[in-house]
């Protein structure tokens, strides 16, 4: 199908948020985790959104956040083109001060959605740096949604730690929205960017319910979303979802899964890959004159990618069972 744009993005998030499910916003940080999202998004027949931040594109850009941003964008603009489901790609996090690369996105007009981030400004500085946002979006008349972040989260985002973290209040929650434009409004409740270890955190679902009631009192249709859900218990989830949330952001989790798939094979496969106790390392002449080498089967990147593939794509299953979104496709 297409590569789904904003205005689709938008009527996938009402249909979520009136039928009670949401969706499990996916960060990727390499590309066969992206892979294993779309395939496991397919599986259970869920529509998908993934994010990138701006490191990842740097990282993938191989220091160039612009060059990145278009490699990662054309890999979820074709990979969509070939899913049976949505796929929607939001930039997560653009750093309101890096108007380089906020034009890189609204101008390359790929996403589907962009949040930016003035939410460590005092409120005036978000609610007028936001607001230009908005309308450099919709005066490019790009097919985009716009999220905001209002209040404060605790944890490590894009390498800056946040120590204090502070609840969204419900009015100026209202006085943002209407002030803004934005389409989305993340709001802190109390979880964690990285990740939020449910037992520790001082989770306050009420406030979700509060926020999205205050906005609907004022004629504010904004969905809402929350940051920081990897380590949220199962109930934890299912509560926030409960409030009308329709997004909740996953990053950690996706990463650990890489790692551990990857240690797990190639802790399996050592001894297809390194020398035996006795063999030079001897790896510009490729163990030629050893009775030992290496097994190509185990060390081709291919095999240890397809491991993590599969296992992201079982990650993707489950959390989308959990979210409410599996089976509920728009495009199935």
């Amino acid at each position: 199908m297409p590569y789904s744009r904003g205005s689709e993005l938008s009527t996938v998030y009402e249909r979520a948020r009136t039928s009670g499910y949401g969706f499990v916003a996916s960060n990727i940080t390499e590309t066969n985790i992206l892979t294993g999202l779309v395939r496991g998004a397919e599986r259970v027949d869920s529509d998908l959104v993934v994010q990138v931040k701006r490191d990842t594109a740097a990282f993938a850009g191989n220091g160039d956040p612009h060059t990145g941003l278009d490699i990662l964008a054309t890999h979820v603009e074709k990979l969509g083109e070939d899913a049976d489901v949505g796929v929607f790609l939001n930039v997560d996090h653009v750093p309101a001060d890096d108007r380089a690369f906020l034009e890189s996105c609204v101008a390359s007009g790929v996403p589907s959605s962009l949040m930016v981030d003035v939410s460590h400004e005092p409120f005036e500085e978000n609610v007028s740096r936001t607001r230009d946002v908005v309308e450099t979006v919709r005066n490019r008349e790009q097919d985009m949604l716009v999220e905001a972040e209002l209040g404060m989260i605790k944890g490590i985002e894009g390498g800056v730690e946040t120590t204090e973290a502070y609840y969204t209040d419900p009015e100026q929650a209202v006085e943002f929205v209407d002030r803004t434009g934005v389409d989305l409004l993340a709001i802190s409740i109390g979880t964690e960017h990285g990740v939020s270890k449910g037992r520790d955190l001082e989770l306050r679902p009420d406030i979700a319910r509060d926020v999205g009631q205050a906005l609907a009192d004022h004629g504010l249709d904004t969905p809402l979303v929350v940051h920081g859900s990897s380590g949220l218990s199962d109930r934890q989830v299912q509560d926030l979802l409960s409030t009308g949330v329709c997004k909740l952001n996953k990053n950690t989790r996706y990463q650990y899964e890489f790692a551990r798939t990857a240690c797990e094979f190639y802790r399996d496969h050592e001894s297809s890959i390194l020398p035996p106790e006795g063999v030079d390392d001897d790896r510009q002449g490729f163990f030629g004159d050893a009775e030992w080498s290496p097994n190509k089967r185990d060390f081709t990147p291919h095999r240890v990618c397809r491991e993590v593939q599969d296992r992201i794509a079982d990650v993707m299953t489950e959390v989308a069972a959990l979210s409410g979104s599996a089976g509920e496709s728009l495009y199935v």
